[in-house]
């Protein structure tokens, strides 16, 4: 019997378990458990390890609705090799230790441990996972994530789709990472195949089947499969370790509506530019001759192709789905071309009725400029002639615990020296060195990042960087030709529809200018987002409101300085 005066615990506990419920059912929890380890996998015909998530590459793909957590258990099985997973496009507000980022947000999962992520998906849109330790991403361990909108969308389709690209290595990368450090600098090459979906093609005839077989079905084509006159949203990503790509669909046009996670004005492509990092959602209607099949192809842009297209079926239902279709596939554009790879990056804006216009002006103006370097007789690439490198213990913790003398408390510099330095040269860069320095942002204000690019250490030769940032998303203001003009550049800044991004393109000796807010209290990385550049140091960390942060789970505890914070 309840007494009179518990009436109004009772009342509250009900209103309590009824809020529970009802935010259960409003956002729902998706709950994964991954066993990452190596197998012996042939996406490409050739036999190597391969690192998969319960067997296999690419990944499961992640399914949510905006507002759910999503529960990631993840059991290191590498034996040999400590692990780490980036969720490429999702902001984790309110969790910045679990952007799984080593070095930045996390100590890494030991060989053996179980390491649980947990964070809210708070957009709809398309975005990506995969592995943030060394080189890992490039051996396999990839997925996409896939979040649905609770509200209509402005495009109707009748079946969604996904389709990730990358391309592949036949060497480990241990032996390509060493070879980024050793000297004579040895570089990791261009890639031996282009997978769609995880599958390519590699000419296996001057090799032993035991070492390539090409009807090993792991390696057959992957197929996307289609009715006339239905209407499909294929979600295309890239996780490339090096090639910027094309893609198309033979025969077949793509009406582009979003980008990384955000609304765009709708535009037609027959070959659509992809950088690594980046995310693009495009309708194609089923509208062509029914009887035969077609090509989808990737291939290699803004470096002089040596690696043959990636190759998939749009197969036409009933048509058999591995009929091959009956032409060559469709020629891929120059490879050369930056011309037609700057108009895209120029058409792109933000959908009419999605629209979150900017900040006019910007509180801090950091200019970047991407080249490269030697230091002690080692390659580098650098950003204002500084190459960056993590430390042992992560910046997070660091600052939130006010942990000393594990980074370099010398900020990066903001610019370079813009009177004096030829963009179009090989530059004498004698004064670089490298650095853990990081940015420190003030809290809640606007800045501006200026991406300028210029020659390498290769005469007439710039080349094309993906740039990727943690915890945000950031307006693109603007592309331009030549060094950035920091009096006039700005006058022509898109202040009306810019689009929203987490991952941009810098195109060859040109600048992409970007703008966001910096409210996501925590430690966040910016970097190129090709897996040797990383490697070799382009990249910077941004920190602002470290003391907003809220208590840190012990989980992301363990190496580096952090091991005193674990002693009872």
């Amino acid at each position: 019997m309840v007494q009179l005066h518990s009436a109004p615990k009772l009342l509250a506990l009900c209103f309590f378990l009824i809020l529970v419920n009802f935010y259960i059912a409003e956002a729902g929890v998706r709950h994964y458990k991954w066993e990452v380890k190596y197998d012996f996998r042939s996406p490409d015909c050739y036999k190597k390890l391969v690192i998969t998530i319960n067997g296999k590459s690419p990944g499961p793909t992640i399914e949510a609705q905006e507002g759910d957590t999503v529960i990631v258990e993840v059991n290191n099985s590498l034996l040999t090799e400590n692990l780490a997973i980036h969720w490429h496009g999702i902001r984790q507000i309110g969790t910045p230790w679990f952007d799984g980022t080593e070095g930045v947000s996390q100590c890494p999962i030991l060989p053996g441990d179980t390491f649980v992520y947990q964070f809210v998906v708070d957009r709809p849109g398309t975005y990506l996972y995969h592995a943030h330790y060394g080189m890992q991403r490039e051996a396999g361990l990839y997925g996409m994530i896939r979040v649905a909108s609770k509200d209509p969308e402005p495009f109707s389709y009748d079946f969604d789709r996904s389709i990730i690209l990358n391309d592949w290595y036949h060497k480990s990368t241990y032996e390509q990472s060493a070879g980024l450090s050793s000297i004579p600098f040895q570089w990791v090459g261009e890639p031996q195949s282009l997978l769609i979906h995880g599958k390519g093609r590699f000419n296996c005839s001057s090799l032993t089947a035991d070492v390539c077989n090409s009807t090993n079905p792991q390696c057959s084509p992957f197929v996307q499969t289609v009715v006339t006159g239905k209407t499909y949203r294929i979600r295309v990503a890239s996780l490339s370790a090096l090639s910027a790509l094309s893609f198309q669909i033979e025969g077949h046009n793509m009406t582009v509506v979003e980008a990384d996670g955000h609304y765009v004005e709708p535009f037609v492509v027959k070959n659509l530019y992809i950088y690594s990092g980046e995310t693009y959602s495009v309708l194609v209607k089923a509208n062509q001759d029914p009887s035969r099949n077609y090509w989808i192809t990737s291939n290699v842009v803004s470096r002089n192709r040596t690696t043959p297209p990636g190759l998939a079926i749009f197969n036409y239902y009933p048509n058999h789905p591995m009929r091959s279709p009956p032409t060559t596939p469709p020629p891929p554009p120059a490879w050369d071309n930056v011309e037609s790879r700057l108009i895209q990056s120029l058409t792109i804006k933000a959908h009419p009725n999605y629209t979150i216009k900017p900040p006019t002006t910007s509180d801090r103006v950091i200019v970047m400029l991407n080249t490269q370097n030697t230091i002690d007789g080692v390659r580098h690439w650098s950003v204002n002639n500084v190459s960056f490198f993590l430390p042992h213990t992560p910046y997070l913790v660091a600052l939130k615990e006010n942990i000393n003398g594990v980074f370099n408390q010398r900020p990066p510099p903001d610019g370079y020296d813009f009177n004096n330095y030829d963009i179009l040269s090989v530059a004498n860069n004698t004064n670089a060195t490298s650095s853990n320095g990081i940015y420190r942002l003030q809290f809640n204000t606007t800045v501006d990042v200026i991406l300028q690019n210029a020659n390498t250490m290769n005469k007439n030769n710039s080349e094309t960087h993906p740039w990727h940032l943690h915890g945000h998303d950031f307006w693109v203001l603007g592309y331009g030709k030549g060094k950035f003009d920091v009096n006039n550049d700005p006058k022509n800044y898109n202040l009306v529809n810019p689009i929203s991004k987490n991952t941009v393109p810098v195109h060859p000796f040109g600048w992409t200018a970007l703008r966001f807010r910096s409210d996501n209290p925590g430690v966040w990385a910016f970097h190129c987002h090709i897996e040797s550049h990383f490697y070799m140091g382009m990249g910077v960390v941004f920190e602002e409101g470290i003391d907003r942060v809220g208590k840190l789970p012990s989980s992301i505890m363990g190496c580096g300085k952090t091991k005193n914070l674990l002693r009872p």
